[in-house]
């Protein structure tokens, strides 16, 4: 219940002032609060000579914007104060964090950093700068429908130089310059980079944030993506929590892969670390491999490879070792021992980059997930498309910066 309208008067001299009532809603309960202090130069007096007391003062009032038990979530709280200025305000849910926020200049209204929350009971204490306060609650509507997602890479993980930030909707996101202005990222070396919207390979809605150049060894990133209370637009839903992840990049590797050499490197530091011959996809078709650079996505072991699960009919069906996934088309590098007589002479795989066990199994102890996989050559049937995996290194860095939503 918020507080009814009332009259305070305060007759002893230096009291503080007495509860400010505070008021939800457009319509404001005014309420007279009445200064109280010795008397001065400035009173009037009667003829008797008692102090006839100042006058009273005008009616002072705080509206909050929002007020019931179905408000409208998705916007800042604001309260605001009729005459004299705000000392503090605290808006507290009865779930979740509290909402900070900022007073104006003039000290009449107080405005939070981040919107309400839907389905969230919300508790309001203000005080004027001359003690006076009250409170007021009020419950935000609860969403029809919730907007989730998938973040990567994982939380406390340390990633290779080209991983980028990645976030994957549940449901399509309308409004993304709101939830692009939600995603904080800092690096601990102010590392430059920028969001660019996609869509993922899957055919969901997807942001990825990747630096203008790699990444150098050592920075630690985090991502604060302060979601709750946004809404991502019709058929998207709001979100209703917020997400965070950090990571730290590891050492500085690199994979070459040359398509017409059939070999691959590992660069470490600018070193060489291995130097291998390999046969990748067959030239000519569906089952040649993809050229650019791709991100090593997940180091899965041993797995069962079926041609048909990437369009290729029965073409095979076998169990692979040391399978490392490069898109999500199914480009792997991996261990082909049936293909051993191909090895640094031709391409003639079904799309993935072929090793011996024993290469195969070193590489695969030596990189990490995020480590790029820089191929070239002609025996390609294409460029790594940015949503097939990670491939957004194959996007020029003023394209890349122009899918923001912010630009």
């Amino acid at each position: 219940m918020f507080p009814a309208r009332r009259r305070i008067r305060r007759t002893a001299p230096l009291a503080r002032p007495a509860r400010l009532p505070l008021v939800v809603g457009a319509a404001a309960l005014g309420v007279s609060l009445t200064a109280c202090s010795g008397a001065s130069a400035s009173d009037s007096v009667t003829d008797t000579g008692k102090a006839g007391g100042k006058t009273p003062a005008h009616d002072t009032a705080i509206t909050v914007n929002l007020r019931g038990s179905a408000a409208t979530p998705g916007q800042p709280v604001k309260v605001s104060l009729a005459a004299g200025r705000l000392g503090t305000v605290t808006v507290g849910a009865a779930e979740g964090d509290a909402l900070t926020g900022r007073i104006s200049a003039d000290g009449r209204t107080w405005t939070s950093d981040r919107p309400a929350a839907p389905g969230t009971a919300y508790r309001v204490e203000a005080k004027d700068t001359e003690g006076g306060s009250d409170r007021a609650e009020f419950t935000t509507a609860a969403a029809d429908k919730v907007n989730k997602l998938t973040l990567a890479p994982g939380k406390n993980t340390t990633v290779g130089i080209g991983q980028p930030l990645s976030v994957v909707f549940d449901n399509p996101v309308k409004d993304r310059a709101a939830v692009e202005k939600a995603l904080k990222v800092t690096t601990s070396n102010n590392t430059e980079g920028s969001w660019g919207w996609l869509r993922d390979y899957s055919g969901k809605d997807r942001v990825d944030w990747r630096p203008k150049e790699y990444w150098k060894s050592g920075t630690k990133v985090t991502l604060d993506a302060g979601l709750n209370g946004i809404d991502s637009g019709p058929s998207g839903g709001w979100f209703v929590r917020d997400y965070r992840t950090t990571f730290i990049v590891g050492a500085a590797q690199v994979v070459r892969v040359d398509l017409d050499r059939h070999r691959l490197a590992l660069k470490r530091d600018g070193k060489t670390v291995m130097d291998v011959p390999m046969s990748a996809g067959t030239p000519g078709g569906e089952k040649a491999s993809w050229r650019g650079t791709a991100v090593l996505m997940s180091k899965e072991g041993t797995i069962n490879m079926r041609s048909e699960t990437v369009g290729l009919g029965d073409a095979y069906d076998k169990m692979v070792d040391y399978s490392m996934r490069l898109t999500w088309s199914g480009m792997y590098a991996h261990a082909a021992p049936w293909n051993a007589g191909y090895f640094g002479v031709a391409n003639r795989s079904s799309g993935c980059v072929g090793m011996s066990d024993a290469n195969a199994g070193e590489l695969y102890r030596q990189v990490r997930v995020g480590d790029p996989f820089e191929i070239t050559g002609a025996d390609a049937k294409g460029t790594v498309a940015e949503g097939n995996g990670y491939g957004a290194w194959n996007v020029s860095w003023a394209d890349w910066q122009a899918k923001s939503a912010l630009r």
